[in-house]
């Protein structure tokens, strides 16, 4: 029965996870330069889940976040040759490339990891009920 447990934390951890890297995509939304500080803009990023919980075991059962990628869709680019960013010379001559976030969908993003998080919430609520109550009629 304390497998329910470790299935339910091992979710609430990667939920987390999940709501980490939705965070930082939208504290970058408006970022025209990567993390380093260099000309690029910032890219999304996104937790990948995967079966299994690699702290119990690698066929135990769980979730875990097995890596988190960047997306690799093209940047939004925005006329603004003013911009010091702005690109000198090519096809984009005068467009400042802007993240690849969409501040609709890490919205949409951020609602499902947290309802995901509270059903494991009460999932564990549930199962430690069952546990007192086993444990009743066992005393």
């Amino acid at each position: 029965m304390f497998g329910a447990l470790d299935i339910s934390t091992s979710a609430l951890v990667a939920q987390r996870t999940r709501m980490d890297a939705i965070a930082g995509n939208i504290a970058n939304a408006a970022t025209p330069a990567d993390p380093d500080g260099d000309p690029g803009p910032y890219r999304r990023r996104m937790a990948i889940f995967a079966t299994g919980n690699p702290a119990a075991g690698r066929d135990a059962p769980g979730v875990h976040v097995s890596e988190i990628l960047e997306d690799p869709s093209p940047p939004d680019r925005r006329f603004d040759p003013g911009h010091p960013l702005a690109a000198k010379t090519g096809k984009w001559k005068g467009y400042v490339a802007y993240p690849n976030v969409k501040l609709s969908t890490e919205m949409i993003n951020a609602v499902e990891a947290n309802r995901a998080y509270e059903a494991n919430i009460t999932v564990m609520g549930a199962t430690k009920s069952m546990i007192s109550a086993a444990l009743r009629l066992l005393a």
